[in-house]
């Protein structure tokens, strides 16, 4: 195995933002990089605006991170997408990010 094949990578999905068709995709090119150790999509779940990812979680056991949307034109699931960033920063063994 390279040393590239043992990179351990987090990948934080702004799914607001993000289309879930691509992640088939995404994930093979991030697989040339390391293996996704940490994968999480953030979103107001409780909104119909995202029921394309419901398969697409289940499929690449991504964990959906619920972000409500207390007001508009605000970004909050930017925000935890930050705070969740340093944490694993912080108190993983981690080599690398892929934010989306």
């Amino acid at each position: 195995m390279s040393d590239i094949e043992n990179e351990k990578l987090a990948i934080l999905i702004d799914a607001d933002n993000a289309q879930a068709a691509i992640c088939s995709e995404l994930f093979a090119e991030i697989a040339k990089y390391g293996t996704a150790n940490v994968k999480r999509a953030y979103g107001d779940w409780t909104t119909t605006n995202l029921k394309s990812w419901k398969d697409y979680l289940h499929k690449h056991a991504i964990q959906p991170i619920q972000q409500f949307s207390y007001t508009t034109g605000k970004n909050s699931t930017d925000s935890s997408m930050i705070i969740d960033a340093m944490d694993l920063l912080h108190n993983q063994k981690l080599d690398g990010f892929c934010i989306t």
